[in-house]
């Protein structure tokens, strides 16, 4: 693992903050649309909340949420300060010890290294109740590329791979879906 547990976001928040589009916002809304009222929803890797947490929010769910940025939690705590932030890594999150009806995790999965992707996947089934949905963003293909504002280096292990991940974690991928900007998004239900 990275000394930095924030994959280099921590160092970029004021940039990140101000370059953030609302891309993949009707994503989330689409599948938030799909979940019963009053769900429980975990945020994994919420950043500053925006533009996607306030979806969770505005659907009136019960929202948590988990950032290893002290700074994008700050800022989560200013936009959002009725909501339960953690300040910790999404690979060694507790989850707040609880489960929940959905997981969230955009712009996360690919930051970690394979195994840590796999465990991730895992971590998440985990915390989430039976029937429980995540959808995460992870391009379709393998690659390998440099963020373009933290310069780490990022990997997608691919649709087929995730889908094998996503099986041996006791989901079924329910769907994919691509946003305006090409990002690619994988919907699942814990079996």
């Amino acid at each position: 693992m990275t000394e930095d547990p924030s994959y280099g976001y921590e160092a970029i928040t004021d940039k990140f903050v101000a370059a953030r589009s609302t891309s993949g916002r009707s994503i989330v809304q689409k599948w938030a649309a799909s979940l019963p009222s009053e769900s429980s929803v975990i945020d994994i890797g919420a950043g500053h909340g925006e533009p996607l947490t306030s979806v969770l929010i505005n659907k009136g769910f019960l929202v948590w949420a988990i950032d290893a940025s002290p700074a994008m939690v700050a800022a989560f705590r200013q936009r959002f300060p009725g909501i339960e932030v953690a300040c910790e890594a999404a690979e060694r999150s507790s989850f707040f010890g609880r489960t929940f009806d959905a997981a969230l995790a955009i712009g996360l999965i690919f930051l970690l290294p394979e195994d840590g992707q796999r465990a991730l996947i895992h971590r998440i089934s985990d915390a989430l109740k039976p029937g429980g949905s995540v959808l995460l963003s992870a391009p379709w293909q393998v690659c390998t590329w440099k963020d373009v504002l933290t310069d780490q280096i990022s990997s997608s292990l691919g649709a087929e791979k995730y889908g094998q991940i996503f099986s041996e974690a006791g989901f079924r991928v329910s769907d994919m879906y691509v946003d305006e900007c090409g990002t690619h998004y994988y919907e699942a239900q814990r079996i």
